[in-house]
């Protein structure tokens, strides 16, 4: 996307020139770890040097694993013989140049003053890395993207933004090379093309790879190219590999879906491929017996057998370390990993997991006669927690570390034998018990008490986390049910529990529905 604000092009040097025609620019640069902030730098420095100018950078560094971003900041003035004074860092309302290598961060720019109308140039990369705020959100954490653009196009004097990242890949190189090539087509800084290719052929044995992506994103920039189209969303139906011996009972399980309202087959077919993949045709077949139940107690526009058709299978396929494993050892994950980073068959891939296997997960995977013997062993649990509790790293792309998931990943067929099995399917029937009850008087406040699953994920501490927040919002149903508004209630519920991870906005929104629920 090549955003233009259609106001007049920037001046070069803002600042009121001195007596000797002396005028500073500033350059602030914004960069995610591993995306070359630092040579996209060293580049900008070279090449005002190259043409007579003076120039300083300085960097601020930013926290690792995406909390902040180390900001690159580059001064430059023509050299009239005298020494200039140079910030050593950007003040809001006083950049010229802002460069983002990714959306968001180019969306905190502007929330810091780093961009002015009237002056500031902002040139963007527009793909996103999600920041660890968005992934840890307990609901959709994330930012939205079309609010940043049109907050970029209001602050910014002009924006030249498109995916930079994407013509990086196709190029071969990293993201500092487009930034480069995008700096240098937005005509922003006073120095001709051939001494921005000049510094990059001088830089190593990478030099052609930038210089092709280079030369892409100046294309983009100046228009004389059109800027990378996002990907279009696959709309193929997804395909499940059925073995040939299991034609027959998958063929089964299909004509029982064309049972199903026309409204519900196609979340049914997609929850029941989920539900199959994750175990097998049996567990299929109970996956469909639950809609089904749901389904005679519902008609049009059947909005709670829709919910059911989706969370049930969500809460069949709970994640145990078996589907830990199963899914970091398929060969699906390693394509999709190559092709995020960018890697070529000649290159090799090293991937680390991270493990930290609790008691309570250990025993949970045992059968359940000695899963629940070992749970009431303190002894047994303190030896544990002293000498194995503890973070564990496996690198799967070894033949050890994979051999090793890929043997806990065929347990699968025991899974049922399994504590947690045992534990979550007794959770389910539950939930679905209370889902059946309601159905018959409420089947809006039904359709939510389904949709409650979605708090429920992950493993381990994530897990625990998930199930306590479930428990507080079907907690109260007794103070709801029978009421009008129980369904809107019951929504604003499960919204506060996803709005953040501590369960503050859970609490208050409970409180509130304790004040007008409880006589008195």
């Amino acid at each position: 996307m090549n955003i233009q604000t259609g106001k007049p092009a920037p001046r070069i040097a803002r600042r009121s020139p001195g007596p000797d025609g002396e005028g500073i620019i500033t350059l602030a640069a914004l960069a995610v770890g591993g995306q070359g902030g630092g040579v996209l730098t060293n580049w900008i420095v070279e090449v005002a040097e190259e043409n007579g100018w003076l120039a300083q950078s300085t960097s601020v560094a930013g926290v690792a694993q995406r909390t902040g971003a180390t900001i690159y900041y580059v001064e430059m003035c023509r050299d009239t013989g005298r020494q200039p004074v140079f910030a050593l860092s950007p003040a809001p309302g006083d950049v010229d140049i802002l460069m983002a290598s990714e959306l968001v961060e180019a969306g905190r720019a502007v929330m810091r003053g780093f961009v002015t109308p009237g002056r500031t140039t902002l040139i963007a990369s527009t793909h996103r890395i999600p920041a660890v705020s968005e992934k840890i959100a307990p609901g959709d954490g994330r930012t939205d993207s079309s609010a940043v653009i049109k907050a970029m196009g209001i602050a910014a004097d002009h924006v030249v933004a498109f995916d930079l990242e994407a013509l990086a890949k196709e190029s071969g190189t990293v993201i500092s090379a487009t930034l480069l090539g995008a700096l240098a087509g937005s005509n922003a800084l006073p120095f001709p093309r051939e001494s921005y290719e000049e510094v990059i052929r001088r830089s190593g044995k990478t030099a052609e790879a930038s210089l092709r992506g280079f030369r892409r994103a100046y294309d983009c920039a100046t228009g004389a190219a059109p800027p990378p189209q996002p990907l279009a969303e696959d709309k193929a139906k997804p395909a499940l590999a059925v073995p040939a011996k299991l034609k027959k009972p998958w063929q089964a399980l299909e004509a029982r879906l064309h049972t199903l309202p026309t409204e519900v087959q196609e979340m049914a077919r997609l929850g029941l491929q989920k539900v199959v993949d994750y175990q097998d045709i049996a567990y299929g077949a109970e996956y469909l017996d639950m809609i089904k139940q749901i389904d005679a107690l519902d008609h049009a526009p059947f909005d709670m057998t829709i919910a059911a058709a989706k969370y049930c299978a969500r809460a069949l396929c709970y994640d145990d370390i078996l589907r830990v494993a199963d899914l970091k050892t398929r060969s699906s994950r390693f394509r999709r990993i190559r092709a995020e980073i960018g890697t070529t068959d000649a290159q090799l891939l090293r991937l680390t997991e991270y493990f930290h296997p609790r008691f309570e997960e250990f025993t949970t995977t045992l059968p359940r006669r000695l899963g629940r013997w070992l749970q009431n062993k303190p002894g047994i649990a303190a030896f544990y927690t002293r000498h194995f509790d503890k973070g564990r790293r496996i690198r799967s792309s070894s033949l050890g570390g994979f051999l090793a998931l890929w043997v806990v990943s065929t347990l699968r067929p025991w899974r049922r034998s399994l504590l947690r099995h045992e534990t979550e399917m007794a959770h389910v029937r539950d939930w679905f018990t209370t889902v059946l009850r309601l159905a018959r008087t409420d089947r809006a406040l039904a359709a939510e008490v389904l949709a409650n699953y979605r708090l429920i994920k992950g493993y381990s501490d994530t897990h625990m986390r998930g199930l306590s927040k479930f428990a507080r919002v079907m907690g109260s149903l007794s103070m709801l049910e029978g009421r009008a508004d129980a369904a809107d209630w019951m929504r604003r519920l499960r919204t506060a529990a996803l709005a953040d991870e501590k369960g503050k906005a859970l609490d208050g929104a409970l409180t509130t529905v304790a004040s007008f629920a409880k006589p008195g």
